[in-house]
């Protein structure tokens, strides 16, 4: 015979419910079931292991008879289109008898064994009267079941601000106590309609934190503490609880956001040993601060070495660009020799006309004048007179 874990109700109660024989059922299957309360529909959500029953406190019992049917669903849909004329009807007769409640939901079970009616009232209310009026009303037993305002968000409620379902209506199976102090301690804004869940009152979500942060706060010094630090000895001004962050003052009267692993120690002027704190405190700083110019001492040696290199690489590079310059410029003397012929070559051969037909004239002239000037000599050695 297994046991499941089953949802069932307007208030979405959990109760640990057995199989009549060797059925298995999966989560998210809607199953008929018998409780304490009478024949009632649910839903299953898992299997009941040690483990999970170990997590529930006071949970009902009951067994799980089998699977919804088609007419099962369309019974089911039945009984809610009659609940909202019960409900109507029930607010009617309140009216009429002028009792001081607030009606909030009507439930009428499966198997039409009672009809519960929940009510929301703040001072003590005698209902005798009413129920009889409901029992007459309704021929079925009538069960008054008084709830809270978180009761009401479970009944009512679909959406929180987060966009997902409410936290109540889902897989909440209690109301945890939710107080300021948790806001405070998360460091919540504390803006009442921004901290306020769907029931009017602070969110539950305020709660599932709130161990994790008490335990990490521990780890912190608390504020006004005095400290020494690896820069310096300080006071500490406020604390940033996830990050384990703390923001200090030192004497200097700089502020600096610290992790906590970097708090060498705290003092307590009200100890007897405080000058032993700061002497200690003192001496963890004096081997930071040695650690630190070893380390400064290692780099510089590095870089050092690493310079001579980068050094060597530039002078490398300083020839290579003279000898580049060295061609290029001579090139360029080429090039403006070149250009310079060329372009006498060009005036030689672009010069014309006139002026230069005359210039070969008197070329030929002088010619003339230097063969008449010569002497000629005869065959027989003797000069011609």
């Amino acid at each position: 015979m297994s046991k499941y874990i089953t949802r069932y109700g307007s208030m979405r109660l959990l109760g640990v419910l057995a199989t009549r024989s060797e059925d298995q059922y999966a989560r998210g299957d809607r199953v008929v079931v018998r409780t304490n309360r009478g024949l009632e529909t649910g839903e299953v959500l898992r299997e009941a292991s040690e483990n999970a029953i170990k997590q529930m406190k006071n949970p009902s019992n009951g067994q799980i008879l089998r699977r919804m049917s088609l007419e099962d669903s369309a019974e089911l849909e039945r009984l809610q289109d009659q609940q909202k004329d019960y409900f109507k009807r029930s607010q009617q007769i309140v009216a009429r008898l002028e009792l001081k409640m607030e009606l909030a939901e009507v439930e009428k079970l499966f198997g039409g064994e009672r009809l519960i009616i929940y009510y929301i009232s703040e001072d003590r209310v005698d209902f005798r009267e009413l129920v009889k009026e409901l029992a007459a009303e309704f021929q079925m037993r009538i069960e008054m079941r008084q709830i809270g305002v978180r009761d009401e968000a479970k009944l009512l409620a679909d959406y929180g601000d987060c966009g997902k379902p409410v936290c109540c209506n889902t897989h909440l199976m209690q109301m945890p106590p939710v107080s300021m102090k948790m806001a405070k301690l998360q460091k919540a804004t504390l803006d009442p309609t921004k901290i306020s869940g769907r029931c009017g009152r602070l969110k539950c979500c305020l709660r599932y934190e709130y161990d994790t942060y008490v335990s990490l706060k521990e780890d912190l010094p608390p504020s006004g503490t005095e400290v020494i630090t690896s820069s310096g000895r300080g006071k500490i001004l406020n604390q940033e609880i996830l990050s384990q962050q703390l923001l200090v003052e030192l004497e200097s009267g700089r502020r600096l956001m610290l992790h906590v692993s970097e708090i060498l120690t705290t003092l307590d002027r009200k100890s007897p040993d405080y000058e032993e704190q700061v002497a200690e405190g003192e001496r963890l700083l004096a081997s930071v601060k040695t650690d630190e110019v070893e380390m400064t001492l290692d780099s510089l040696t590095s870089d050092v070495n690493t310079g001579d290199l980068s050094e060597d690489d530039k002078s490398r590079r300083g020839k290579g660009k003279r000898r580049r310059r060295r061609r290029n410029s001579k090139g360029q003397k080429k090039s403006q020799q070149g250009s310079s012929e060329s372009g006498a070559e060009d005036k030689k051969n672009t010069s014309g006309g006139p002026s230069a037909s005359g210039n070969g004239k008197k070329k030929r002239r002088r010619r003339r004048r230097r063969s008449d000037n010569k002497p000629s000599q005869n065959p027989e050695g003797g000069e011609s007179t």
